[in-house]
């Protein structure tokens, strides 16, 4: 590998074509060493004077973008370099394979959607984008049909737009087998998947956004040990299948239409250990699992302090649910347009409202939790009603139908072997994790 440093010395190959090559870098940086702070130093000549390989290692200042990278090098900016579109175009255009970009600022990129102006637009496989702050950029990071690629530890953020003017943090379109991991991402639209396969979604952190995390059409994913706060959704799942969704912890989705994690005609997915906390709605089924004869896992979540824990669209079946916490929700369980839930799975979850004993003392109720639908619960059927949850009238009305009902409530679920101690399904998770 031959070194090409910024205002420094660059190691001499007795190759004619390697020593003219490392003149012109030696020329270039020169410059870009006599150039004032407020000066963008050009650096797409120092990129097209790199050979295959190279390691460019910038030093502090302000480098001149766009820039198009088409030859496998890293640029390394060692902290200290910024890379600055002038608010034209994508900052850095990676067109090739095997390059890597890290230790870079990537700032003021253009502002066209339809372009997907963008801090770094990927189309290549087996890129490495690493260690960067994204700024003051439409998109963060763009992936088209683009595979194999690591995005991490970036510190990612979109211009100061309207939330739906901005644009997304990170974009995969048609791209499959990366690894998005470990990145900080605030005050951007979305992330989104979209036609992508057996992407790995891991560690990061979102917030002030407006969907942490979107797939749509995106099979056999997984999303493993991120943190989204403060977001309009944490995690939306349309119409892609196979997903796993675990370790994960979400909270304050708030607003209208606050959801912690929700899933559109969605089968064969796997929620499991997941904190999903002060959202609006802590889980949303709307036609899922959709494929027949297939089933969505929902297993050893805490469901808490929600507005509602868990919440149909309507009456569905095909949803196993197990082991989950269901604490201080306002509404464990809604389901919009009557019916019930119980044509799904409820066994052994634990309700905080659970009103049953355990005589034999095995820490399972000895009566089936029930829940049915009373009066409190008229806004499911009349959802301009929901104003008033919680309030003195609703109360009363729904104390005096239990006590003495005006007609026979539905029945929303029935879980028969209720857990009398959250703790239980605690320790149950525990021992199948040191069992595996």
């Amino acid at each position: 590998m031959r070194w090409c440093r910024a205002a420094g010395t660059a190691l001499i190959d007795l190759d004619v074509k390697v020593l003219l090559r490392t003149l012109v870098c030696m020329v270039m940086l020169a410059v870009a060493a006599m150039a004032t702070a407020a000066e963008r130093i050009p650096l797409q000549p120092l990129i097209d004077a790199a050979a295959p390989n190279d390691l460019l290692l910038l030093e502090p200042g302000v480098y001149a973008g766009p820039v198009v990278v088409d030859l496998p090098i890293t640029i390394d900016g060692q902290g200290a370099a910024t890379i600055d579109a002038g608010g034209e175009g994508t900052v850095v255009l990676l067109d090739t394979d095997g390059a890597q970009l890290r230790n870079l600022r990537l700032t003021n990129s253009g502002g066209s959607h339809n372009d997907i102006d963008s801090g770094v637009q990927v189309r290549g496989n087996f890129n490495i984008i690493k260690d960067n702050v994204i700024d003051d950029t439409l998109f963060g990071v763009d992936l088209q049909q683009s595979n194999n690629n690591i995005v991490r530890r970036n510190t990612i953020s979109s211009k100061d737009r309207e939330l739906g003017l901005r644009g997304d943090a990170v974009r995969l379109w048609y791209s499959f087998d990366n690894k998005i991991t470990d990145n900080k991402i605030s005050d951007s639209r979305d992330t989104v998947v979209w036609y992508s396969a057996d992407n790995t979604i891991s560690g990061n952190e979102a917030t002030r956004s407006r969907y942490a995390l979107h797939f749509m059409y995106s099979r056999r994913n997984v999303v493993d040990g991120n943190r989204y706060f403060n977001n309009s959704v944490g995690i939306f799942l349309m119409y892609s299948d196979g997903v796993e969704v675990i370790n994960n912890t979400i909270a304050h989705a708030v607003g209208a239409t606050g959801t912690g994690i929700g899933f559109k005609e969605t089968s064969d997915v796997t929620i499991a250990n997941n904190r999903i906390l002060y959202c609006a709605t802590g889980l949303y089924l709307d036609v899922s699992p959709f494929q027949p004869d297939a089933t969505n896992r929902i297993h050893d979540n805490l469901i808490g302090y929600n507005g509602i824990g868990i919440r149909f669209l309507n009456d569905w079946k095909g949803n196993i649910f197990r082991r989950n916490r269901m604490k201080g929700n306002v509404t464990q369980v809604a389901v919009n347009g009557g019916g019930g839930a119980t044509r799904n799975v409820w066994e052994g979850n634990y309700w905080e409202d659970y009103e049953g004993f355990d005589r034999d003392d095995d820490g399972i109720g000895d009566a089936p939790y029930e829940l049915y639908a009373y009066a409190d619960r008229l806004w499911m059927d009349v959802p301009a009603a929901q104003f008033f949850t919680g309030s003195p009238t609703l109360e009363v009305l729904d104390f005096l139908e239990r006590l003495a009902p005006f007609s026979e409530p539905d029945l929303l679920l029935r879980d028969k072997r209720p857990l009398m101690a959250a703790e239980r399904a605690d320790d149950e998770r525990r021992q199948r994790q040191t069992e595996e």
